[in-house]
């Protein structure tokens, strides 16, 4: 990967992050506040769902960041890069829990209101987007499987190359 990608990569990142910061700052207190007639049982965990959320984001984004600059330095392909695939991955499927939590959330919402609050098609549609975000932290953890084989290749490789080396 050039030099220009990883740097594009990182300035993204870096704006994800700060538009992150803006909202767990700024719009989670006005989603709070423009909550205020919701019973609290609806409130407060739809707050908390929304601050973890995001925090699974900016896990994910300083976890990639991390990699890019193993890319950047030639060091991916080390069993260092596994600590940050793992933890993506469990931010990811923490992201699909959450992703879930909410569809349960308005399910409820709807049995202990009178009338729907949330249409019935969305939590469903929520709920399947919880499952295609699952579906992202499985194919996350096959791409691990395959930095797995690469890092297992390149280690063979500089065994095989030392070994070359003391036999010129």
């Amino acid at each position: 990967m050039g030099g220009w990608a990883v740097r594009a990569l990182q300035v993204i990142i870096a704006v994800a992050l700060a538009g992150s910061l803006f909202v767990q700052c700024v719009l989670v207190p006005l989603i709070w506040i423009d909550m205020d007639d919701a019973r609290p049982v609806i409130r407060i965990p739809f707050v908390v769902i929304v601050v973890a959320g995001i925090a699974t984001l900016q896990v994910t984004a300083v976890c990639i960041w991390k990699l890019l600059t193993m890319v950047r330095r030639g060091t991916v392909f080390s069993h260092a890069a596994f600590r940050y695939v793992d933890i993506i991955i469990g931010a990811i499927a923490t992201a699909s829990v959450l992703t879930f939590a909410v569809g349960v959330l308005a399910a409820y919402s709807n049995r202990t209101s009178p009338g729907d609050q949330v249409a019935p098609g969305l939590v469903g549609l929520v709920c399947g987007i919880a499952l295609v975000v699952a579906g992202v932290a499985v194919l996350v953890l096959v791409m691990r499987t395959l930095l797995a084989q690469a890092v297992a290749r390149d280690t063979e490789a500089r065994h095989l190359r030392s070994e070359l080396d003391e036999v010129i």
